[in-house]
């Protein structure tokens, strides 16, 4: 048929086009989950006790399918705030710690906690602040890294690749550097006895974290107010007033600053006359401004928690503390710590097991990677095929494609080399801030504060700060960049 234009489109032929991608995508989409499937069942006929790491597996499906289809991504919800004033992402956010919280509050009356309390101290603002920084240059936080590339972001894939090297970097390097540390901390780091096969007076972040962290101490809100009823501990203070009203009062604010000026303008409405119904009508308008947003937090609170009882009752029934001593009796001790153990948060995490990543493909070109605490002494450096953790994040890729596959969201997408350059320094950053913090913005901030433990706060306060600084660097760099355009001859 011809168009206003005059030119002749054969609509036959792209209805064609259409329909084979449609079927392509959806049997590339059922080939991934049935390869998944195969893989589990194949793992379980082996031994059954893969089950743990399967686990991992199948909620990193969860998480990434949940991750692709409100694009939940922090950095988002910071560069929207600041860059153009939508607070539709940190309203997910706030929902989802809050539904998490929840649940694991229940899941701590039942006895099957695996959430442990952080360490309180100026390392959380420093580090959050650097990898705040750094998400605003690569696009992504540490999850929205992985459900983009899952996407088909070739560039989600370097910052990935970049936090994995840089962490595992950071934390085994020695030289110089060392001389910067306080002589408190080598002072408290030599006292403590430690293993032969390390040296805690060489390698700054072995001092950082013997001579510092280990001195410090965390607490959730039930134990800072010395709660001892489960239910009053778990759901009052750990949940109600870590979590939900914290979230609760940061979602009011983000509706007075940033949506209620909106709001009343398409309402027609005037401040003076405004009843408090139309404020909690304009706050509900808010959280449901974007229906996939609010559906993937629920999604990711109700699955992260699930995620924490299901670990927890693992544990109990095969009599372990760590993924390690089953890996130990399955006769896979290699890549294990010095205490045989391996990295197995039992929740929901990203970073470390990036680093132990990084830290494998290290030692296969001959680095040794294990004279330091970090991976010697308490993570390991697994091999990536009996990485629970590392499955995880892989999963959370693979659910992501699923979906963006069904949903027709998948482009294979090849970075600039502006693009790469932001990738690889941002992800770097990132990395870096993730070890100075000790998590990331799940392990850190979301997993930490929806358990009870106030110190994921600091983690959103230093990396809400360096982002802020991020969004206005990044627009000066925009700035330049089109002066730059402007000046140029035709």
């Amino acid at each position: 048929m011809n168009n206003e234009s005059g030119v002749y489109v054969d609509l036959t032929t792209e209805n064609k086009s259409s329909s084979w991608w449609a079927q392509s995508a959806n049997r590339y989409a059922a080939t991934i989950l049935m390869l998944v499937v195969i893989g589990s069942v194949w793992a379980l006929l082996i031994d059954s006790r893969w089950i743990y790491l399967l686990v991992y597996v199948w909620f990193g499906l969860a998480y990434g399918m949940f991750l692709q289809y409100g694009r939940f991504c922090m950095a988002s919800a910071v560069r929207d705030l600041f860059a153009v004033g939508v607070p539709r992402m940190a309203v997910g956010i706030m929902i989802g710690i809050s539904l998490y919280s929840l649940i694991a509050a229940a899941v701590k009356v039942g006895g099957f906690h695996t959430v442990n309390p952080h360490p309180l101290g100026w390392h959380i603002i420093i580090g959050a602040f650097i990898f705040g920084f750094g998400i605003i240059f690569t696009g992504g936080c540490a999850s929205g890294s992985l459900y983009k590339t899952g996407e088909g972001n070739m560039g989600s894939a370097l910052v990935i690749l970049s936090i994995s090297f840089s962490q595992a970097i950071f934390v085994a390097m020695s030289g110089w550097f060392d001389k910067l540390v306080p002589a408190s901390w080598v002072a408290s780091a030599t006292a403590k006895a430690m293993p032969e096969e390390l040296s805690v007076t060489q390698g700054w972040f072995d001092i950082f974290t013997a001579g510092y962290i280990w001195d410090l101490k965390g607490a959730t809100a039930a134990d800072m107010l010395d709660v001892s009823n489960p239910l009053v501990a778990s759901f009052l203070a750990d949940s109600f007033l870590v979590t939900i009203l914290p979230a609760s009062l940061i979602v009011v604010v983000l509706y007075v600053y940033y949506f209620r000026k909106g709001y009343m303008r398409r309402q027609k409405l005037q401040r003076s006359v405004m009843r408090m119904r139309d404020h909690l009508s304009g706050i509900w308008a808010m959280i449901t401004s974007s229906k996939n947003t609010a559906i993937a937090g629920i999604g990711l609170g109700v699955f992260a928690g699930l995620h924490v009882w299901v670990t927890g009752l693992l544990r109990e029934h095969y009599g372990i503390f760590n993924f390690g001593e089953l890996l130990a009796d399955m006769g896979h001790k290699t890549g294990l710590s010095i205490q045989d153990t391996v990295f197995d948060p039992g929740y929901w995490y990203i970073t470390t097991q990036e680093a132990q990543w990084g830290a494998w493909v290290m030692e296969k070109a001959g680095v040794g990677m294990r004279d330091n605490i970090f991976f010697g002494l308490e993570n390991g450096v697994p091999s990536p095929l009996i990485n629970a953790p590392g499955f995880m994040s892989i999963g959370i890729i693979l659910g992501a494609a699923i979906l963006a596959l069904l949903r027709r969201e998948f482009k294979w997408k090849r970075p600039s080399m502006e693009t790469a350059i932001f990738a690889l320094v941002g992800g770097c950053l990132m990395g870096i801030g993730a070890r100075i913090a000790l998590g990331c913005n799940i392990g850190a901030y979301f997993a930490t504060v929806s358990n009870g433990d106030p110190s994921g706060w600091l983690f959103l306060l230093g990396m809400v700060a360096g982002g802020y600084v991020g969004v206005k660097l990044f627009n000066l760099w925009l700035s330049w960049r089109a002066s730059q355009f402007d000046d140029c001859p035709l």
